[in-house]
């Protein structure tokens, strides 16, 4: 007779079997019900709605909602699949988000389908479908992208409300600026005899600094007999003129969300008091602090260390051969990781107090940092030697985070604008805020995002001549909401508030984070 551990064994291959078929919304029909049920009992399959699942982890704490936010678009896309097969295709408002890059999880996703029933389902953490009776665009105007049926670029700027440009002006400045040329857009501008509309995209092209495009709409719908009325829809003028080369809507996206946020923060973080005269004293500062930094550096990203743990590793009592305590714990490998990288980061510190640029230091060490920071889990097995090769080869996902990390080719493209922004960027302020901002918004690797995105706030913290800012596990509540808000809603003012407040009291002499 089988043992249960015996039983789990056989429902996990029959779900490994569906996974290997990259299926992610699960139907009741595609399990058995014994294999089904021992699966939700163990935590290994989660409930959407009446008959279909998802995959999700068993220590997951109840309630969590990562499982769901990473599985929310495959979920969608299957289940509208199964439900109208092909006649489907998402809002043009949400197509224009996903579109320009955008992969946040919506509250509620609009879909247009002949056979919708204009009724709301209700899904997991406060997210909800909408399948809205509308006829289907012609199939040429529909793109299928990452299994989603779209509205293909052109009709869903022609067809999108104008309120979009006012609710996601990046979003739509990013998606304009895919357009190269006017002919692009032209022929479904006069097909449809679209007046107001050519007016509003004239206004929307120029907003963005694309004269030739908006002067061709205007010039070839006039010829065409056409009253068009130039206008604006968005409700501000764009602070940075976009390379009109530069097609990728990733990396319009950041350079918009850069020059949009920096004023914000220029106007809500103290001023920089400069690069200090002696420069060994600062570096002794940030000796100072290393046990509390990495205490709750590591604390906020769910490690249990201690701070004799980090004072063993600082001064090499610590061998996990030895140590059949240590060995055991990832935490242990953490620590010492922690440690090599932050031995790497002052060593960039020490490039930028003596007037380097920092966004090129940042990024000519930053991969140092990295591999410092888990080399210690390659050597012990934890990891493989090709984790440390570079930025990640994966999709990747934020627990708790309605905010969808670009994928992974886009990666490659946004990390070297994102050094170019800092390096270009003369306030010393908007390089920590933003740059903190940007890197943990690209989410660069598969693990380590965090502690990376803190090394690099205060290497531009030094070259301002700002303290060495310790965030507080105590805080890390705050510290992720803040962060959320600007990565899914464009705030950067509640993030820009609470490093303001870290740092002020810095400045002011008043004590840090203590240990435990």
């Amino acid at each position: 007779m089988a043992t249960p551990s015996e039983k789990l064994a056989r429902s996990l291959e029959a779900l490994k079997a569906l996974q290997d078929r990259g299926v992610v919304a699960i139907r009741s029909s595609d399990l058995e019900r014994t294999d089904r049920e021992r699966l939700v009992k163990n935590g290994f399959l989660q409930p959407i709605m009446k008959g279909w699942y998802i995959p999700s982890r068993p220590d997951e704490v109840a309630g969590e909602s990562t499982a769901w936010y990473a599985s929310f678009w495959d979920f969608c896309s299957s289940y509208l699949h199964e439900r109208f097969g092909t006649d489907w295709c998402l809002s043009p408002e949400q197509s224009l988000l996903l579109h320009a890059g955008n992969r946040t999880v919506p509250r509620q996703l609009l879909v247009r389908c002949p056979k919708g029933d204009n009724k709301i389902i209700a899904l997991p953490h406060n997210t909800s479908l909408l399948t809205v009776r509308y006829n289907m665009p012609d199939k040429r105007d529909i793109e299928i992208k990452n299994g989603l049926n779209l509205y293909a670029l052109v009709p869903a700027l022609i067809d999108c409300t104008p309120r979009l440009f006012q609710q996601h002006p990046t979003d739509i400045r990013a998606a304009l600026s895919m357009i190269s040329d006017a002919s692009e857009i032209l022929a479904k501008l006069l097909e449809g005899g679209h007046t107001t509309i050519a007016g509003r995209l004239a206004g929307a092209f120029r907003n963005i600094g694309r004269d030739r495009i908006a002067d061709d709409i205007m010039k070839t719908m006039r010829a065409a007999d056409y009253d068009v009325r130039e206008s604006d829809p968005f409700e501000t003028k764009l602070p940075v003129i976009l390379s009109g080369r530069e097609r990728s809507p990733y990396v319009n996206r950041i350079h918009l969300m850069w020059h949009a946020m920096r004023e914000t923060v220029i106007a809500r973080f103290p001023k920089a008091p400069g690069i200090p005269e002696d420069n060994k004293a600062y570096l002794q500062q940030v000796d100072d602090v290393y046990v509390t930094d990495a205490y709750h550096s590591l604390s906020i990203e769910g490690y249990r260390v201690s701070a004799e743990l980090i004072e063993r590793v600082r001064s090499q009592d610590w061998n996990p051969d030895n140590n059949e305590e240590d060995r055991k714990q990832r935490d242990a490998m953490a620590a010492r990781g922690y440690y090599q990288a932050f031995q790497a980061v002052k060593e960039s510190v020490t490039k930028v107090l003596k007037h380097e640029n920092p966004g090129s230091v940042v990024d000519h060490d930053h991969g140092a940092w990295y591999r410092e920071l888990f080399a210690p889990s390659v050597t012990a097995g934890i990891l493989q030697p090709a984790d440390l090769a570079g930025y990640r080869n994966d999709q990747v996902y934020i627990r708790h985070s309605l905010h969808t990390p670009p994928n992974r080719e886009a990666v490659r493209d946004l990390m070297p604008a994102l050094f170019d922004l800092i390096k270009d960027e003369d306030n010393p302020a908007v390089r920590v805020v933003l740059g903190h901002f940007m890197f943990v918004y690209i989410h660069p690797y598969m693990d380590g995002n965090g502690r990376m995105g803190r090394f690099l706030m205060n290497v531009m913290l030094a070259a301002g001549g700002y303290p060495w800012t310790v965030i507080p596990v105590e805080k890390r509540d705050a510290y992720m909401k803040t962060l959320e808000a600007a990565s899914t809603a464009e705030d950067i003012a509640p993030f820009t508030d609470f490093l303001a407040a870290l740092v002020r009291a810095g400045l002011e002499g008043k004590p840090g984070p203590s240990l435990p």
